[in-house]
């Protein structure tokens, strides 16, 4: 029904422990004394000064209490978490008229709020990825991808199904959600003592190669396509000579190889070609990564240079709604300023750095 794997990363059971934990906690959520929400519920009930409680599809579709197929709080879902129906948010589309601001230090009241959306999925639609097809990576501390769909698709290899966004109706997506990547970089740089990621990406430029060293960082566990929370990182391939160098480099190439798992698992399962990846979050400034990203997808990487694509979408759909734009044609016409990065590497090279990848993640997961 929600398309989710059991894990600790979505709402439900969080949403269970909360009323476990507050006093007379359930009784007070059935009567309406206490919400449950989203982010995008909390922020539109503050800016609203609390007259509206409501979230959007994407951010529903995330709990473990949303139907898909029928777009609504699944009955059965909640008993089984035992989460009552009274204290969760009213869901819309995306794209929506969802009330006016209240008066609040620095924003001035009636503005028209237009559009809630999820971060992944509004960073989707700021790269206008609005067919199947399109593909989307956004590098953070953890990394998500996300690809539109014609229809729903239930994964059977590890993937989140999902709701891409709400416009007009709902847009269906796969998404893999990936645990650890950038925080691995700022993780070794704390370890190394160089205080930034800059200084990583500094120290992994004097490796001509990594010499064999990979570096697996389950350090919260694996996420899409694994979904392992026990797995814990692994470092494999070290030998007298290694280099701090080599080290920084393997560990900056784990980011663009767990994209390239959850890569090829959507690949297999949308049944459409993904030809060019669309990039964006902070690691897209950092040129090898995104140059090694290509190389060992084998496909063209596109990076946006907008600072925040995420609020750019959302942006998008609100435009959408008050009517700074008529559809989504016309958005796809504008102007995205973008660099991009062509695949140089040969296919016997990717193979072979992409099997020891894979050797080092099957002895995360063996142990």
């Amino acid at each position: 029904l929600t398309g989710l794997a059991v894990d600790p990363m979505f709402s439900a059971g969080k949403a269970r422990w909360l009323l476990d934990n507050i006093p007379d906690g359930f009784r007070r959520a059935q009567a309406g004394e206490i919400c449950l929400g989203t982010v995008d519920a909390w922020l539109l009930w503050n800016l609203t000064g609390g007259a509206i409680h409501a979230c959007d599809v994407t951010n529903a579709s995330r709990t473990q209490l949303f139907n898909l197929q029928t777009l609504r709080w699944d009955p059965e879902l909640l008993a089984i978490f035992d989460i009552p129906l009274a204290a969760l948010p009213e869901v819309r589309l995306s794209s929506a008229f969802y009330g006016e601001t209240a008066s609040l230090p620095g924003i001035p009241a009636g503005l028209p709020i237009g559009a809630l959306i999820g971060d992944s999925h509004a960073a989707l639609y700021g790269h206008a990825g609005f067919q199947p097809g399109a593909i989307k990576a956004t590098y953070g501390t953890g990394s998500s991808l996300m690809t539109p769909t014609a229809t729903r698709i239930f994964s059977q290899k590890g993937l989140s199904s999902s709701i891409a966004w709400g416009y007009r109706q709902a847009t269906y997506a796969l998404e893999g959600n990936v645990y650890v990547t950038g925080a691995a970089i700022q993780w070794l740089a704390d370890l190394l003592g160089l205080g930034g990621p800059e200084n990583i990406e500094a120290l992994a430029a004097q490796a001509a190669d990594t010499g064999g060293v990979y570096f697996v960082p389950a350090l919260a566990g694996l996420g899409a396509p694994y979904w392992n929370d026990s797995a814990r990182g692994l470092i494999s391939g070290l030998t007298r000579g290694t280099t701090a160098a080599q080290l920084a480099r393997a560990t900056q190439e784990s980011i663009a190889f767990q994209i390239r798992d959850v890569f090829d698992t959507m690949q297999a399962e949308s049944g459409t070609p993904l030809k060019v990846l669309l990039a964006d979050g902070g690691a897209t400034r950092n040129q090898a990564l995104m140059q090694f990203q290509a190389d060992i997808l084998g496909v063209p990487v596109q990076c946006s240079l907008a600072s925040n694509v995420s609020a750019l979408g959302t942006a998008y759909l609100a435009g959408l709604t008050v009517g700074v734009w008529s559809s989504q044609e016309e958005i796809a016409a504008q102007s995205r300023p973008q660099i991009r990065y062509e695949p140089a590497m040969d296919a016997a090279e990717r193979d072979r750095s992409y099997a020891g990848w894979k050797d080092a993640v099957g002895r995360v997961l063996w142990n």
